[in-house]
């Protein structure tokens, strides 16, 4: 139990309760196992009230470690005040006296980064360590200045560079960036791109995030492969744009010609006046340690730059490349309930477009009843299996990558899939509910587009939480914004089912429904 006076915090195996003083300032803590730094969030901004007290979830990352005993504290970030401290048995250990250690396989330190990753942080690292970092840092910027780029050091690493001169410890990696001498978006893709394949030639495996990012691997002295992020930017209309957040009012002198920082004892490149460039990253407040920063990105300043260069990516290396990976080659793929139930309703369709087909599972089953079916989706890794599966079998089934949060990636697949003509069924089962409300915008701009007003799209949400745990990625959401924005588009709902599990009329009509299914059509 913490001391009373201060702050009171309880913990089981789900996370954190914590009683704050009645008017008790925000501010950033840090939590500690056994006197490990583990992570820190903020005490109001980063929990959730519930039964009249705040609540922190233990993140997912953590909680395979979370077995054992360990003492359990909240300390203030800038003061080191402690604030709570409490013993502990989490997960029901088999030995009673097993201790919980949050570390990697070779017992090194692990802790949460910004993105509430277990990773190895540098406060855990001796200059030993730190070393092969810093001749990456330094052999990469070496390689983009004979590109003719001059780069410097961005983000966390010219925070800690400029404010400590050295690696800001509850960081986890190192970002460089660079302004293009380009100021129009297209140009600065052709130089990141022409970029990416000197650096290749040079022998430097690359992965793109964006338009106009891109992760350089590098082998380290210590046999460590690490990743570098390169991120790009431009100057526009008094305005520069520098990827992953920044889109800000700037002057040219405030980064040329570059200077220098000190950097765990080595001089780095930084912009002729990186005060200004850090107040863009993280607001005039750059100078006090905030250990849980989070970037709040202006609506506009993200609305372009996903435009211009990105919107490919989002969640898919973090969670459906992996998800689709981890399924196998044996996992069950079986057709769903709703697809059978859309068959057994447009016996007629000779034409059909599945939107966020997943595995492909209903479109093979579309295709084996002679329909002509077309499946997209965001993760070609979840199509993959089947598309050569059901090309072997020379059923009629193709695969296409589409992106719902891109209005090109909209377009385009719409306008192609409207050539071809004949009676069609659209089909987005827990897709409206897995994305955001420009990716529903453009799902219904799809679902028209290939319709031509010939036929119906058939959606599947999930309305309320589903019993034993929501679908990966899906969350319920309201049914009648979705029905105004159905309207919005010209369309109207021609049917509604409320269902309290997948198959109609075989669930307790007294149970709570959980699914809606709509029927949808747009005039010719």
């Amino acid at each position: 139990m913490s001391t009373p006076d201060v702050l009171e915090a309880h913990a089981d195996d789900e996370g954190l309760r914590l009683s704050l003083p009645r008017g008790a300032e925000d501010r950033p803590v840090d939590l500690l196992l056994d006197d490990q730094r583990i992570g820190s969030f903020w005490l109001e901004r980063d929990t959730v009230e519930r039964e009249g007290a705040r609540w922190w979830a233990w993140p997912a990352a953590l909680r395979p470690h979370l077995v054992g005993r360990t003492r359990l504290s909240l300390v203030d970030h800038a003061s080191s005040e402690q604030l709570a401290a409490l013993d502990l048995v989490l997960g029901g250990p088999s030995d009673p006296e097993q201790r919980i250690v949050v570390a990697d396989a070779q017992g090194n330190p692990l802790g949460l980064d910004k993105s509430m990753r277990l990773m190895r942080l540098f406060a855990d690292r001796s200059a030993e360590h730190l070393d092969p970092l810093l001749d990456s840092i330094e052999d990469v910027l070496a390689a983009l200045r004979s590109c003719g780029v001059e780069g410097f050091v961005a983000y966390g690493t010219l925070l800690g560079a400029v404010r400590q001169g050295g690696f800001i410890g509850h960081d986890s990696d190192a970002d460089l960036g660079y302004v293009s001498a380009h100021d129009h978006p297209a140009d600065v893709v052709r130089e990141s791109f022409r970029l990416q394949r000197a650096l290749v030639e040079m022998g430097y495996p690359v992965t793109r995030y964006s338009g106009l990012a891109f992760k350089i691997f590098v082998q380290e002295s210590d046999g460590t492969r690490r990743g570098l992020d390169v991120f790009g930017g431009f100057l526009r209309e008094g305005v520069l744009y520098l990827m992953g957040e920044v889109g800000h009012p700037f002057e040219r002198e405030w980064i040329w010609p570059l200077g220098t920082a000190s950097l765990e004892g080595r001089e780095v490149p930084v912009p002729a006046q990186p005060e200004h460039l850090l107040a863009a990253m993280y607001g005039e407040s750059w100078r006090v340690p905030d250990p849980a920063y989070q970037f709040e990105t202006p609506a506009s300043t993200r609305r372009r730059l996903n435009g211009w260069f990105r919107g490919t990516r989002v969640q898919r290396e973090e969670v459906w490349d992996p998800y689709y990976s981890r399924r196998g080659a044996g996992a069950k793929d079986r057709p769903s309930d709703f697809v059978r139930w859309v068959r057994r309703r447009e016996r007629r369709a000779v034409r059909a477009v599945d939107i966020g087909c997943g595995t492909g599972a209903d479109v093979a089953f579309l295709a084996r009843h002679g329909v002509e079916a077309v499946g997209l989706d965001y993760c070609r890794r979840a199509f993959a299996r089947k598309q050569r599966k059901l090309a072997r079998r020379d059923l009629p089934a193709t695969f296409r990558w589409a992106n719902l949060t891109e209005v090109r990636s909209t377009l385009v697949t719409g306008a192609l899939l409207s050539r071809s003509p004949g009676p069609t069924v659209v089909l987005a089962r827990h897709v409206a509910d897995a994305t955001n409300a420009d990716g529903r915008a453009n799902l219904l701009r799809l679902a028209r587009m290939a319709l031509g007003g010939q036929g119906r799209l058939y959606l599947q949400v999930l309305s309320a939480p589903a019993p034993g745990g929501n679908p990966l990625g899906v969350h319920p959401i309201d049914v009648d914004a979705l029905e105004e924005q159905v309207r919005a588009s010209g369309g109207t709902v021609v049917a509604r089912h409320d269902l309290a599990g997948e198959r109609p009329g075989e669930t307790d009509p007294g149970a709570t429904p959980y699914l809606c299914r709509l029927v949808v059509q747009w005039p010719q």
